[in-house]
């Protein structure tokens, strides 16, 4: 009798063991698959430590953290999500002004402003997307052309955001109007100044699976 209940002890004993080492092994697991997240605090301090370098380093941070696991610890892909960002926040804009231009009883100072502000912004999401689609090509022997044809396209775009921005300066404007296009022209610029700066950290050696 004794024999036997020693025997279950033992056996019970050892299905515990194995309870507790299954236990362990999945805890671990969970750890490493946590530590290995691609969205990790390296990421994420990548894009903090890039940001310093732009002149709204909040508003950078804030605009791509999101994308941390898609920027890594890439300089290309962080002035490319840069540039997508700026582009879908422009076209944002584009389309504001065009509708803020077919609202009745605007006056004549306010419409011109507005058509031309539609112009420039026009102008400026072609002059992004054309950046955009240079950079998902950058690299090989040609790489400095093209990286100088990005920096002019975001440079043409910032100007253009500028131009918007300055027709609405005249103090006699429709004030909601004016704050409304200001706000929003602000918003775009900073994050076409963001990109640019960005865009200018790139190097060769940052593209290293471009063709």
């Amino acid at each position: 009798m004794m024999e036997g209940r020693r025997s279950s002890v033992s056996r019970l004993f050892s299905v515990c063991g194995v309870l507790v080492t299954l236990f362990i092994l999945f805890s671990c697991t969970g750890c490493s698959g946590a530590k290995l997240n691609p969205c990790s605090k390296t990421s994420t301090e990548f894009i903090k430590n890039s940001c310093r370098r732009t002149l709204y380093p909040q508003v950078c941070v804030e605009s791509l953290s999101a994308y941390a696991s898609t920027i890594q610890e890439s300089p290309k892909l962080l002035a490319q999500v840069a540039l997508s960002v700026s582009l879908k926040s422009a076209r944002s804009t584009e389309k504001l002004v065009l509708n803020l231009s077919k609202v009745n009883d605007i006056r004549p100072r306010e419409a011109a402003a507005l058509m031309d502000c539609v112009e420039t912004m026009g102008d400026c999401v072609e002059e992004l997307r054309q950046s955009l689609q240079e950079m998902k090509h950058l690299g090989g022997p040609d790489f400095a052309l093209k990286l100088s044809n990005i920096k002019t396209w975001v440079s043409a775009a910032l100007t253009n955001e500028d131009t918007c921005r300055d027709g609405f300066q005249d103090k006699s404007m429709n004030g909601n109007i004016k704050n409304t296009i200001t706000k929003s022209i602000d918003y775009v610029a900073k994050l076409t100044s963001n990109a640019l700066a960005l865009i200018n950290n790139i190097q060769p050696s940052n593209t290293p699976n471009s063709p």
